[in-house]
């Protein structure tokens, strides 16, 4: 009989004595349940996180999985929610899925956990999370209300603040100013073409491609995306983003940054497009602290963060008239109402909107 991945005999040697019987137990039904999460792909980064939050779990409930309890979870969950630290719901959610999704695999006869509990301890596990004590998912967007696109006004102050810090770096003679064209060009790219942060950091030159209908753009027509979000268990999607009309004022700060900038610091032969003062790929974390630290020198909402960007450009290409198709595609949305949750087009549109529907329903008609 072949066993399966996270099989009770494949994690648990039979006929050994453990001087403590359940903590062995435990172990080998971690050590299972990552390798049936191995088995279908998920990455290290979703699981690492899965197997802390059950060890946080189990020292909280002073018990092990064959005796935890509907109330175990219950407790846990007002634990997160109370004091100055508390979670938001979407975080608190992901935690009952975890400990859902555990529960199952225990329960799934093919792994044999449940004989083997009985056999060991004359106790079996038991699914713990049900709709009376976990977190229904009711919302399609979970995050924190005070996240929204940025206004055109805080666009350009942000913009404007992200220049005038080039220069004066600059003027100073100071050193700082390649870092600083890297960091606006870096901000005003990511909105252009509605990146995510990994997107982002993640280019290449050689992604930089030409759109043949705009020449004079030359290859700063189009971003393709190698590091776009994957599907759980899968790889990363891909997808070409163009540049559009109303944002090809990014061109020409892309052509200073790749031809005259970049260079200086560049070795030959390195394809990175974003790189450090140690000639290094910048990360994810760096810009992201970067970011943080731009939004307050320019004063703005300390609820806007670089991702907001992305939303900006989508409620924009929605506002500049472009058809929801052409903007799921260029974000790398699976469906239409993802791209609808980016959405939050301005008070001027709708009232934009709102008069030519009264026009064209209540003006007379020539005869």
């Amino acid at each position: 009989m072949v066993e399966i991945p996270g099989s009770v005999r494949l994690v648990l040697a039979s006929g050994v004595i453990h001087l403590n019987e359940q903590a062995a137990v435990f172990d080998a039904m971690l050590v299972g349940w990552e390798r049936q999460q191995k088995s279908r792909l998920l990455a290290d980064a979703t699981i690492e996180p899965r197997m802390a939050l059950l060890r946080r779990f189990t020292e909280f409930a002073g018990s092990f999985p064959w005796q935890w309890g509907p109330g175990d979870v219950e407790d846990f969950t007002l634990s997160l929610m109370s004091g100055s630290s508390r979670l938001a719901p979407s975080t608190i959610r992901g935690y009952h899925l975890t400990l859902r999704m555990f529960c199952d695999y225990l329960l799934d006869g093919r792994y044999g956990w449940v004989a083997e509990c009985e056999q060991r301890f004359d106790e079996i596990p038991s699914q713990v999370c049900h709709d009376f004590n976990t977190v229904a998912h009711l919302n399609d967007y979970e995050g924190r209300p005070g996240r929204r696109p940025f206004s055109y006004d805080e666009l350009q102050h942000l913009f404007d603040f992200l220049d005038t810090r080039v220069e004066q770096t600059a003027h100073s003679g100071r050193k700082g100013a390649w870092a600083a064209l890297r960091d606006a060009q870096m901000v005003k790219t990511c909105y252009a073409y509605g990146l995510r942060r990994r997107e982002l950091c993640n280019l290449d030159i050689p992604d930089l491609r030409p759109n043949p209908h705009m020449r004079q753009w030359g290859a700063y027509g189009a971003v393709h995306v190698r590091y776009g979000k994957a599907v759980r268990g899968g790889t990363p999607r891909r997808r070409t983003v163009l540049t559009v009309p109303e944002f090809d004022w990014v061109v020409d700060g892309m052509r200073q940054w790749v031809e005259q900038a970049r260079p200086l610091l560049a070795r030959v032969g390195d394809n990175v497009l974003w790189l450090t003062e140690r000639r290094q790929r910048i990360s994810v974390d760096t810009m992201d602290r970067r970011f943080l630290w731009l939004r307050e020198q320019a004063g703005l909402d300390a609820d806007l963060s670089l991702h907001c960007l992305r939303h900006s450009y989508v409620t924009h290409l929605i506002e500049f008239g472009y058809p929801e198709r052409f903007v799921t595609e260029q974000v790398g949305h699976s469906y239409a109402s993802t791209t609808a949750i980016y959405t939050s087009v301005s008070n001027d549109f709708k009232t934009k909107t709102l008069k030519a529907a009264l026009a064209r329903v209540y003006e007379p008609r020539e005869e």
